[in-house]
């Protein structure tokens, strides 16, 4: 055997030392892309699946002021289902939550109120008392007779819904007495539960 031959023998068995460690290299990198590939689906998927819940399901909103008492009191966190709506229509009782109509895009408020006429009723305030269809209603969520002035009476059109606060003192909601009953793509959910304070928590 001569030199050449004994030199390209060596390099041969260099390559073939050096291989292993080549083809552990190429296995670790490709399982560590692999890790971090799956992580990152992981997270894409649980973000997708947390706004669709917050857009169609539900999401979390907090009471400012006080024209939902005695049933709401400022800071309370809701529970706002979403869902409720997207396969039915609102009810006389409900509590919703619904964008203030006027409002401009960038300046966008929600508020909180109830839901005291559906489409097709008649709604009137007299002698400080709501009433609908004729009937005087018994309203035991509030603490008060309605001290503002008299209201309608008012037929509520189609896709439209009548909406008060609960508290019924002098000016202390801003509700469909101001705004008149309000279209249905306003409400974006109803309120099903208080969540915080924890002493609070309960069903609406």
């Amino acid at each position: 055997m001569n030199l050449l031959e004994r030199d390209r023998e060596n390099e041969a068995g260099m390559a073939d030392e050096d291989r292993p460690s080549a083809v552990l290299t190429a296995q670790k990198r490709p399982e560590w892309v692999r890790e971090l590939l799956d992580w990152v689906k992981t997270l894409v998927i649980a973000f997708a699946v947390v706004m669709t819940l917050h857009f169609f399901v539900f999401n979390l909103s907090t009471v400012e002021g006080h024209s939902m008492e005695p049933t709401l009191t400022d800071n309370e966190w809701l529970f706002v289902n979403k869902f409720v709506y997207l396969t039915g229509e609102p009810k006389t009782g409900d509590i919703v939550i619904l964008t203030e109509p006027d409002s401009n895009a960038k300046d966008k408020k929600f508020l909180v109120k109830r839901v005291v006429g559906v489409p097709g009723d008649r709604i009137e305030i007299h002698d400080k008392r709501l009433y609908r269809n004729g009937e005087l209603i018994d309203e035991p969520y509030t603490d008060t007779v309605i001290e503002d002035m008299s209201y309608g009476p008012e037929v509520i059109s189609e896709g439209h819904y009548f909406v008060m606060g609960d508290n019924r003192h002098a000016r202390a909601s801003m509700d469909s007495r101001s705004f008149h009953a309000v279209p249905s793509e306003l409400i974006r959910g109803r309120a099903d539960y208080i969540l915080w304070p924890f002493k609070e928590i309960r069903a609406l």
